[in-house]
């Protein structure tokens, strides 16, 4: 039976509970104000006091910044200005085949030639060393071109332009190739070779117009193949062709370091009235090729130059001028161009050296005298490009008999002198 308390008991049990809480609370209060002042006297906590996500940083002005203003557009007038700048002095060179040697030749005559403004060479990969003739000839922006000197045969009499000689000019002579005809051990003249199977190179390398036109000019019909270089030496040894016209410097790369080749053999071309327009006699020699020629002996042949081209623009046009201020750039470079890194075949260059069957561009002439003049009077030869204006000026003053009496007079001919080399150049 459970039992109530009665009125006094339970207002005294309120009494004691209501006693209780109100200490509990003052207990409370002062723990946490305890803990409030140890707060500010600590070091911030790591961690959050509250389990509430805390309210996200305010984020804090950017300062501004200006916006570019954009450029204004340029006029119809200054854009014709810079077109006219871009061009006025830029010449297009026809170098050749992308893996072919006159694409290097190019590229490093662009690289030296490079004036800003007043020169810019632009290298131009084209379909071959005689495509170049056609490219000179009718295509737009072309005024310098790489190609052999026999490939004015096929345009002379196949392309029936009996003008040419007119129309195109040589500046230099570049490097000599050698007509290397390689075959089998049983073929030991061209007329042995009537008839049979030939490999003359791809379309665009010089084989593949020098081969045939031998050939042709000894009345010698064979049947020419498309191929060269490893690949013809390949079909060669398979027997799948009977020789192989290789056209190149010595040493050609292919023949180079190459040991004893048993039941192979370099084929002599003489050199007869045949080929006294646009070749050269010359020979194969052991030295050359150790491996494949005996010694004491040698093999004859004949080689073709590569030229450097121009077209015969009319004296005063701006194509003539901008040709000539090729040639002065160049011959004042090639010195420079005649040491490493470059090429080493500009060191074989002679200025002097003809071009059979070809001639020279007419202003190649003027800078050869003015070159052989400044070398009388004790200045350094145009080619040279090793001393600033400055320092010619010095050079031709020291030739001098008499000195400018004062820095003044001194000062004045140096203006002339800027002035007269600034007519000549352009």
């Amino acid at each position: 039976m459970r039992r109530t308390l009665a009125g006094p008991a339970l207002m005294a049990l309120a009494s004691i509970s209501a006693v209780l809480l109100i200490c509990q609370g003052a207990a409370l209060a002062e723990g946490r104000s305890q803990e409030f002042a140890q707060a500010l006297t600590q070091e911030p906590p790591t961690t959050p006091l509250s389990i509430r996500p805390a309210r996200a940083p305010e984020r804090r002005a950017e300062p501004r910044v200006l916006e570019a203003r954009a450029p204004e557009p340029r006029s119809a007038s200054d854009e014709a200005a810079i077109k006219a700048r871009m061009n006025q002095w830029t010449v297009g060179l026809a170098a050749g085949l992308p893996d072919g040697g006159f694409v290097r030749f190019a590229s490093e005559m662009a690289r030296t030639m490079d004036d800003g403004d007043n020169m810019r060479l632009i290298p131009m990969v084209t379909r071959g060393t005689t495509s170049n003739i056609a490219d000179l000839l009718y295509l737009r922006g072309v005024d310098v071109a790489i190609t052999y000197a026999d490939a004015f045969d096929f345009y002379a009499k196949q392309a029936g332009l009996s003008n040419i000689n007119d129309r195109i000019r040589y500046v230099l002579r570049f490097f000599i190739s050698d007509v290397h005809i390689y075959a089998r051990e049983e073929f030991k003249t061209l007329q042995d070779l009537k008839g049979q199977k030939v490999a003359v190179g791809t379309a665009g390398v010089a084989a593949a117009h020098t081969g045939p036109l031998i050939f042709r000019r000894l009345g010698i019909d064979i049947e020419p193949v498309a191929v060269g270089g490893p690949v013809a030496l390949e079909k060669l040894h398979k027997g799948e062709i009977a020789a192989m016209v290789y056209v190149a410097s010595k040493p050609g790369e292919l023949f180079s370091g190459k040991k004893a080749d048993p039941g192979f053999h370099f084929v002599p071309v003489p050199y007869t009235q045949q080929f006294s327009d646009f070749y050269y006699p010359t020979s194969i020699k052991p030295e050359t090729y150790p491996g494949l020629v005996a010694p004491d002996t040698a093999v004859e042949t004949i080689a073709v130059p590569s030229v450097l081209a121009v077209y015969n623009w009319k004296p005063g046009s701006d194509r003539a001028d901008r040709v000539n201020r090729f040639v002065d750039t160049l011959f004042t470079n090639l010195a420079r161009l005649q040491q490493p890194p470059f090429h080493p075949g500009w060191k074989d260059l002679n200025l002097e050296a003809q071009v059979p069957g070809w001639q020279r561009y007419p202003y190649v002439e003027t800078v050869l005298e003015r070159m052989k003049k400044e070398a009388d009077i004790g200045l350094p030869p145009a080619a040279t490009g090793s001393l600033t204006q400055q320092e010619r000026f010095e050079a031709f003053l020291a030739s001098q008999a008499k000195a400018p009496p004062s820095k003044a007079e001194k000062e004045e001919l140096y203006r002339s002198f800027l002035e007269w080399s600034r007519k000549r150049q352009k």
